[in-house]
Formats: C-alpha cells, sequence, structure tokens
C-alpha cells in the first residue's frame, strides 16, 4: 500500500489537480471539502500526510489542525491564501510541520511532502535506542517517547528530536540555523521562527518539570540545554 494522503481544502478544483499530480507521483490521495468531514475522513482514512486548508467551512483549519494533534503527530501541511507571518507562527504553535502560501508550484509542494515525510519517518531507518535521562525527564528516540516524572507525555516528533538533539548535546548552544540543520535537515524550506515556536512548546511542557536542568535562551546567540550545578 503506497503513502496516503488526506487532503482538505473547499476548492474542488485545488483538490482534484492535488489528487491527480500525487497519484501520478505515486501516492494513495483522498480529498475532503470541509472541515468536519476532514476530521472524519482523517479518522477513518489514517493518512500519512495531511494538506489543510485554513479558510474552511464548518471547522477552519486551525480547529482541523487542533483536532489532529489531539489524537495524532502524523505530519499536517497548512495550505493558505494568507501569507501572514501571524497564520504561519499559529499554524506552527498548533503543530503543523509546514506551511505554503496559495497560489503554489506544485513541484515545491511535493517537494515539501517528501521533506516532511522523510524527517517524520527517518527514525524507523535508526538503530538507535539510547535513551537520555536527566532528573525527572527521559527521551528515548527510538521510541519517540518523552517521560517527564515518571509519565508518558504526548509530544509532536519534531519537538522530541529537537529537545533530544539538545539534551544529548547539554551545555552546548546552537544557533537557531545549526538546529534547523541538525534537526530538520539541509532540504528543510522553512525560516528560524520554527526553532523558536518549537522551543515556546517544548518549555510549556517542560514547565515546573526539574530545577537542575532547564532549557535555555543564550540572547543573540540561540538555545541550549543546560545541566545546572
Amino acid at each position: 500500500m503506497g503513502t496516503k494522503i488526506l487532503v482538505i481544502d473547499d476548492d474542488t478544483n485545488i483538490c482534484e489537480m492535488l489528487r491527480m499530480y500525487f497519484e501520478n507521483e505515486g501516492y494513495e490521495v483522498k480529498t475532503a471539502n470541509d472541515g468536519i468531514e476532514g476530521i472524519s475522513f482523517f479518522k477513518m482514512y489514517e493518512p500519512d500526510l495531511v494538506l489543510l486548508d485554513i479558510m474552511l467551512p464548518k471547522k477552519d483549519g486551525w480547529q482541523v489542525c487542533r483536532e489532529i494533534r489531539e489524537s495524532s503527530s502524523k505530519p499536517v501541511i497548512m495550505i493558505t491564501a494568507k501569507g501572514d507571518v501571524f497564520d504561519k507562527v499559529l499554524g506552527l504553535e498548533l503543530g503543523a510541520d509546514d506551511f505554503i502560501v496559495k497560489p503554489f508550484d506544485t513541484k515545491e509542494l511535493s517537494a515539501r511532502v517528501k521533506a516532511v515525510l522523510r524527517r517524520y519517518t527517518a527514525h524507523d531507518n535508526t538503530g538507535d535506542d539510547e535513551v537520555i535521562k536527566f532528573d525527572n525527564i527521559e527521551i528515548s528516540l527510538q521510541k519517540y517517547e518523552l517521560k517527564l516524572k515518571g509519565k508518558s507525555v504526548d509530544i509532536p516528533p519534531k519537538e522530541l528530536e529537537l529537545l533530544y538533539f539538545l539534551a544529548a548535546n547539554y551545555n552546548r548552544v546552537f544557533t537557531r540555523d545549526q538546529l534547523l540543520d541538525k534537526v530538520w535537515g539541509f532540504d528543510y524550506l522553512g525560516d528560524s521562527r520554527t526553532v523558536d515556536v518549537h522551543v515556546k512548546r517544548l518549555r510549556e511542557k517542560l514547565e515546573g518539570v526539574s530545577d537542575k536542568w532547564v532549557l535555555k535562551t543564550v540572547w543573540g546567540v540561540g538555545y541550549k540545554f543546560e545541566i545546572l550545578q
């Protein structure tokens, strides 16, 4: 069975165009034209990736993304006619993996789809079963599991990869560009604000967990996972 893509967009012409394009590239494609139908199809179809428009009837793309993230970490690429920074940051905060603005080139969208899927599935090909442990925290890259105070915590894959990388290189400072290269990969088409958004979400999860380490901002440079003396 091929990789499955769910397209959620109220423009039937765009849905049909994307269905034909990605089926020609070997994907299985389903389409939905409103937010409620999109959520229903996501639960039934269990796609490997979602292409999600923001301006949807019944439920907008923001709400659809929220509901997907309540039960799944599958990649979501948001598609919108708006190019505002606010929309991009909000989408990333809700757990979207990437963002593309209409009108878009299908080859660029295809490249983004392949890059996101490659990053998402990369852990399936690794034999690294090391678990990083500090006070009240355990991070397993093989299992894609985060435990805080002994309890498993839901976390999107990219947040876990970022936390794992910083913790594995504790007390070292990394710039945003270095983190994009090390965690997202050289083919990532986004910008450095992506790192800031992911760090913000990580801090919300890690707040109050321990006073022996901290995810620290080094002003003017970047971030580090610091072990406190």
